[in-house]
């Protein structure tokens, strides 16, 4: 998903809008490798290694990848959604916020 992630943050660069990751590998030493290899520029959370960690077992996390598309209230509009329903979802919110 990195590569779609990517081109993602970069269209939408001049946009109320942002990325946010979190990664449960086993260490937060794999994870920064992990980002400067696939260039993850965006912000990234270590999860404590594991798929029970604080981050996921407040939002609800079971499996990786987990997506949910928040709206600017902080309300979890889309949960689920990759590649071009993503970038469908993202469009609809910045478009609600653009018609106030």
């Amino acid at each position: 998903m990195y590569p779609h992630e990517r081109s993602l943050v970069k269209r939408l660069a001049d946009a109320p809008f942002a990325l946010i990751g979190v990664n449960s590998d086993d260490s937060p030493e794999k994870v920064r490798a992990v980002a400067e290899r696939e260039n993850i520029t965006w912000r990234s959370f270590f999860d404590g290694g594991r798929i029970g960690g604080p981050i996921a077992t407040r939002w609800g996390v079971r499996g990786w990848p987990t997506i949910y598309v928040i709206d600017a209230k902080g309300v979890i509009r889309y949960e689920g959604v990759r590649e071009e329903a993503m970038d469908a979802a993202v469009d609809a919110l910045l478009a609600e916020l653009e018609r106030g």
